[in-house]
């Protein structure tokens, strides 16, 4: 018999944003695979009796590869197992989710996504940094700061995202953060525009770093900042006010 697989989004950090229905999905499962961004809170509450199949990338190293992910999933859905995909945030902003659910389609498999709240909103939040605000920006754009190296060219248009108004949010953006910064104003945008870099969001050990397009890579560089971590580029982040570099209790 066929078993199920789910694409489940973990929330932002912490049991407490964790949906109703992850815990109810997860708590059913006969595997999980998993990353490191739900973090230790969540990853101490997996089921002892699932089978818990390490997938996070740590440095720059791969534990598994993306269709070595896909294809341990297909394999044990078609053994008969529930199979949940457990990721941070929100399984389909920049979670690979939708490549999952074409592979899984392809073959056959009943899929059900159960949704997240996204790290791209609730981090910059929890430091009192909203996305969008009246006086300071209208519109929100997401882009990703690491998009598949085997592409031909950027997908990302930087001389339209450097003539938006509105606020700029950054996921997996810390390494070409100096690159992000310098495209940014070689196109025109502001080296003034205020930027902020919340470190391990939603986690005891969560730290803020503030600078502006000009030096947020110096002092990003300086503080060892590390991923993973949202980066909000605009006006917006005048509202905070923790401190440069200050850890956010």
């Amino acid at each position: 018999m066929m078993g199920k697989a789910y694409l489940v989004g973990s929330g932002p950090g912490g049991l407490g944003l964790m949906t109703i229905r992850a815990r109810e999905v997860i708590d059913s499962a006969d595997v999980v695979l998993y990353d490191q961004l739900p973090g230790e809170e969540i990853l101490a509450t997996l089921p002892e009796s699932a089978e818990r199949i390490d997938c996070g990338k740590y440095g720059g190293s791969h534990t598994l590869e993306q269709h070595e992910i896909e294809a341990l999933m297909v394999e044990r859905v078609k053994a008969g197992k529930t199979v949940v995909r457990l990721k941070g945030g929100d399984p389909f902003l920049f979670g690979r989710g939708g490549e999952e659910i074409e592979t899984l389609r392809e073959h056959g498999i009943s899929v059900e996504v159960v949704p997240g709240v996204t790290s791209a909103i609730a981090v910059p939040e929890m430091v009192g940094i909203p996305v969008t605000h009246r006086r300071y920006a209208s519109q929100v754009t997401f882009i990703t700061g690491h998009e598949d190296p085997t592409k031909p060219e950027s997908a990302l248009d930087w001389e339209v995202l450097a003539r938006l108004k509105g606020t700029l949010v950054i996921l997996m953006g810390v390494k070409n953060l100096p690159a992000i910064a310098a495209a940014l104003t070689a196109h025109g945008k502001d080296p003034a525009t205020p930027v902020a870099i919340i470190e391990r969001g939603l986690r005891p050990d969560q730290r803020v770093t503030v600078g502006t397009l000009a030096d947020i890579a110096e002092k990003a560089r300086a503080a060892g900042v590390r991923p993973p971590a949202v980066i909000v580029i605009g006006g917006v982040v005048e509202l905070y006010v923790g401190g440069e570099g200050q850890a956010t209790p």
